[in-house]
């Protein structure tokens, strides 16, 4: 599982950042990917890394302002034309629905595939199968802006296969015994407990996206011990009086969601064209000299969120 940000500024684009948009890539997981927002050029950018449109699944969007849909009627359509032929699901406001039809109809654009829309309507699940559970609450903007709880689901460790196989025990049925626990017994009379020979269990990861907000308690209840955060950081406290006026976070209130949600890593992003390398790194270490693992996004940044494994 990784998080590659295609898109870390706000508003407009500009020369060292483009506008919103970041890909949660489950290529191991469960071979494919999500995206979530997509600002204007997300499809350019995606040209200039490895990810192929035709793997993504599900596209989550935040909310309707322009720096975080406008890439999404030439990415569905260019998707089309990269052999991209298996539906995707939309998530995202209402009206999301009605801006990415729209838009595909007055443009003739005819896609190969079909698109499901869930536009929430109230906060809680979205989505849920074996592997995840995606849940929602909105958030402060102005108008309706959300974030997104990812879950993985907890995994039974994994056999010991090269143990076994060392020992003697043949691949095959007795394979899928001990994967349930249960004791065999060897033609040489030897007996063999599956429970010894199962790896620790794979905890499940939690990330969480939020969308553009001000400093709110869902937040934090969004992140409660997340692995990651992705928390909007447009301005820094010296700018909180804007960042206030704009329904936009500062710095300061992205490491005090993370603190009191009590996660991992703090990742920040769509910051204001107005910093520019230099004092985007002053943001980075603002934030860090209250929440060490805390850091400022650049496009094109991969982060891997590593499995985490129960101890025994």
């Amino acid at each position: 599982m990784e998080l590659l940000f295609l898109g870390t500024g706000s508003g407009v684009p500009a020369k060292h950042r483009n506008v919103s948009g970041m890909m949660l890539k489950l290529l191991d997981e469960r071979n494919s990917m999500w995206l979530f927002d997509c600002g204007e050029s997300t499809q350019h950018q995606i040209l200039s890394t490895t990810l192929k449109p035709r793997k993504i699944e599900k596209i989550f969007i935040t909310h309707m302002h322009g720096d975080h849909i406008f890439g999404l009627p030439g990415l569905l359509s260019s998707r089309a034309f990269q052999g991209g032929d298996t539906p995707l699901t939309i998530y995202g406001p209402k009206g999301i629905k009605q801006y990415v039809t729209m838009s595909l109809k007055l443009s003739q654009s005819h896609l190969r595939y079909g698109i499901r829309f869930v536009e929430i309507e109230e906060e809680g699940k979205l989505f849920e199968d074996e592997q995840f559970v995606v849940t929602t609450k909105r958030l402060q903007h102005g108008i309706p802006s959300y974030g997104y709880r990812i879950v993985e689901k907890d995994r039974k460790g994994e056999l010991m296969a090269d143990k076994l196989q060392a020992m003697g025990v043949p691949f095959g049925p007795l394979f899928g015994r001990l994967k349930r626990g249960e004791t065999i017994v060897l033609d040489d009379g030897q007996k063999i407990s599956g429970r010894d020979f199962i790896g620790p269990d794979q905890k499940g990861r939690i990330v969480t996206i939020l969308g553009d907000t001000k400093y709110t308690q869902n937040s934090i209840e969004l992140a409660k011990d997340a692995d990651v955060l992705v928390h909007e950081s447009t301005f820094m406290d010296k700018d909180k009086e804007l960042a206030h006026s704009y329904n936009h976070s500062t710095s300061i209130e992205a490491v005090t969601v993370a603190k009191r949600a009590g996660v991992s890593k703090l990742l920040l992003t769509h910051i204001s064209a107005r910093y520019l390398y230099a004092e985007s790194k002053l943001m980075e270490k603002e934030a860090q000299a209250l929440f060490p693992n805390a850091f400022v996004m650049n496009d094109f940044t991969e982060v891997s969120i590593p499995i985490k494994r129960e101890e025994g």
